[in-house]
């Protein structure tokens, strides 16, 4: 079935069969619902969209690239509550996200062979062969949460000034032995350095802000880096930090996906939260208000990122649609700190 055949039974061009699906402002009303029900009593879905898109100069789609796997990504609920933020801010403007692994087959490379305009990456590591492809297919970029690379846009968070506000909390309650637990993807884990913890741009930033607040005031400061943003692996970390006799008197931690962990650890060593060890989250996702106690963390404006996101790449397509200059935007997102009930005073 094909779009003559719709143009033969309606009476009209092809071109006018082609305008009631892509161009309907063309047509009257009446028109185009006969071209429209005819299509449908036929069969024809309409014009081929890969043919629509050559005739248009744009896929209708643009990419984001994921560190881990599209299932690993959906089981964290920072990434859910972005990837929903920016769908919908994408919505009005007709474009589809299409979701891409880090990692494909021999046959089928994601991020070199699916048609898009352009592309976010998203909190992956920067040597990706994936992200390669995307940059010598010189689609338009932005980066979201990492650095981006020159020429490209970029979404960032005040993940400094975040951490700063944690530490700067814990500090003012009067704790002098404060622990860090971060995730460091492909480096050393366990116990570590404090100034060795973090791998990548966001949790180098956030272990950047903690020491910048708890150096210059003399605290004892531990580490422990896990290899990732889980529950599980939170608590491992947590009990080489807290199952210690001159165990820390607080947590502040990369996620509060991993302060749960803290959590769970700390109660399983007979220890209370807050009584015995303050915990500190990161991003303030719904189960920072779930968990009990109620999580103290530091908030994220996930609509905002979401916003800001889909705002940089849309205009970064049109500019390299129209052919205008390139006009890399970075945009630094705040923070701010959520108390409530997992922080106290430190024991006597």
């Amino acid at each position: 079935m094909t779009l003559q055949t719709v143009a033969e039974k309606v009476g009209v061009s092809r071109m006018t069969v082609s305008n009631a699906f892509s161009r309907p402002d063309q047509l009257s009303a009446e028109l185009r619902r006969t071209i429209l029900a005819a299509a449908d009593e036929l069969g024809y879905v309409g014009p081929d969209p890969a043919a629509r898109a050559l005739a248009r100069g744009t896929t209708g789609a643009v990419g984001v690239l994921l560190t881990d796997s599209i299932g690993t990504a959906f089981q964290d609920e920072i990434a859910t509550g972005f990837f929903g933020a920016l769908a919908e801010e994408l919505a009005p403007t007709g474009l589809a996200l299409a979701l891409l692994p880090s990692t494909g087959s021999a046959a089928m490379i994601p991020a070199r062979d699916i048609p898009m305009d352009g592309a976010l990456v998203y909190s992956c590591a920067g040597d990706t062969q994936a992200l390669d492809w995307l940059v010598k297919r010189r689609l338009p970029l932005v980066f979201v949460d990492q650095q981006p690379l020159p020429g490209s846009g970029s979404v960032l968070l005040d993940d400094v000034g975040g951490a700063r506000l944690g530490a700067e909390h814990v500090l003012a309650l009067g704790h002098r032995s404060v622990a860090l637990l971060t995730q460091g993807y492909g480096g050393t884990h366990g116990l570590v350095e404090p100034e060795q913890a973090g791998t990548t741009y966001v949790d180098t930033a956030r272990v950047e802000g903690w020491l910048s607040v708890l150096r210059p005031a003399g605290v004892q400061v531990s580490a422990a880096q896990v290899p990732g943003n889980t529950e599980p692996d939170a608590y491992e970390g947590a009990r080489l930090l807290l199952d210690t006799p001159d165990r820390p008197t607080a947590v502040l931690c990369f996620s509060d996906l991993m302060a749960l962990g803290v959590v769970h650890a700390a109660q399983d060593l007979g220890l209370r939260v807050p009584d015995d060890v303050s915990v500190v989250g990161f991003d303030d996702s719904a189960l920072a208000s779930r968990m009990r106690p109620a999580l103290t963390t530091v908030r994220q404006d996930l609509t905002a990122k979401g916003r800001a996101a889909a705002g940089a790449l849309t205009r970064a397509i049109e500019r390299s649609r129209t052919g205008a200059p390139a006009e890399p935007e970075s945009v630094v997102l705040p923070t701010e700190l959520v108390v409530r009930r997992s922080t106290a005073r430190p024991p006597a």
